[in-house]
């Protein structure tokens, strides 16, 4: 081989197979429920067990452990806002995005409040949803499961 040229390769090019892919022991995530409770560390069952009647918890999904936000009010907002009772700091998500609002009957329901991207309960759009145990909501890039506390008789 001359310093400068490429010489053509001699072996036979590698031949794909255009009509099939291949899974190199990924997780099929289509065939898990979305609302699947998959590893929740010690402290985060503790946190769960824990909550006060009538209250409940978000827990971010993230490699290490994610936070932990109480809903414990009748309103709790969401966004970039500063002043949101849960900042999310990422550009996808609008400064006033959406809201947590409490059930007369118990639990809480998300309220989208137009924002540009959207609200994702189980990955599906939303305007509003009221969650239930293990729903994940999805707002820009961070996506939480919802954990309900035990409900007032």
């Amino acid at each position: 081989m001359a310093l400068g040229r490429e010489e053509p390769m001699t072996d036979t090019p590698f031949e794909r197979d255009l009509n099939s892919t291949q899974s190199f022991g990924a997780i099929d995530l289509t065939a898990m429920p979305t609302n699947a409770v998959i590893g929740l560390s010690v402290q985060d069952q503790a946190a769960i067990a824990a909550l006060p009647v009538g209250t409940a918890l978000l827990i971010v999904l993230q490699a290490g452990g994610g936070a932990r936000f109480l809903l414990d009010t009748d309103k709790v907002t969401v966004g970039r806002h500063p002043r949101a009772d849960i900042f999310l700091d990422d550009v996808t998500v609008s400064r006033k995005h959406a809201q947590f609002i409490a059930l007369p009957e118990g639990g809480y329901q998300v309220v989208d409040n137009g924002s540009l991207n959207g609200t994702y309960v189980n990955r599906t759009c939303v305007d509003q949803a009221v969650l239930g145990a293990g729903d994940e909501v999805q707002i820009g890039k961070f996506r939480m499961v919802y954990y309900p506390g035990p409900q007032g008789s």
